[in-house]
């Protein structure tokens, strides 16, 4: 059974660090591209960033480059993504996901979420 599991979303003020987990069972995760998305409410879902299978290579939304980093661990069967100096425009619910192409930006499973809320 394939699960992801998404922890450390919390209330935080502005300017403060976060660290999301998301840890994988049930499939290959070393074969999966991670990705993490975020929906603030009343929006639309949004792609965060990415990591390549192997973590060599990542890509981000444009509000996140210099602030958001996402790393892997192969090992542990677990995607991280690391939010620096965060705003109040990053309220959302994080969720992350597996596809089997990095490029194509296709997630073939998801997590149920974990809640981030910045207070100004």
């Amino acid at each position: 059974q394939v699960q992801l599991v998404e922890s450390g979303g919390k209330l935080v003020q502005a300017g403060d660090s976060l660290r999301l987990s998301c840890a994988a069972s049930g499939f290959t995760f070393s074969a999966y591209a991670m990705g993490w998305f975020r929906q603030a409410p009343g929006k639309e879902r949004e792609f965060v960033g990415a990591v390549r299978q192997s973590g060599s290579s990542t890509t981000y939304l444009d509000s996140a480059k210099g602030r958001f980093t996402i790393s892997r661990d192969n090992a542990k069967s677990t995607v991280y993504l690391q939010m620096n100096s965060l705003k109040p425009e990053d309220t959302a619910v994080y969720y992350c996901a597996a596809g089997r192409s990095f490029n194509s930006h296709s997630y073939d499973y998801w997590g149920q979420g974990t809640p981030v809320t910045v207070s100004s």
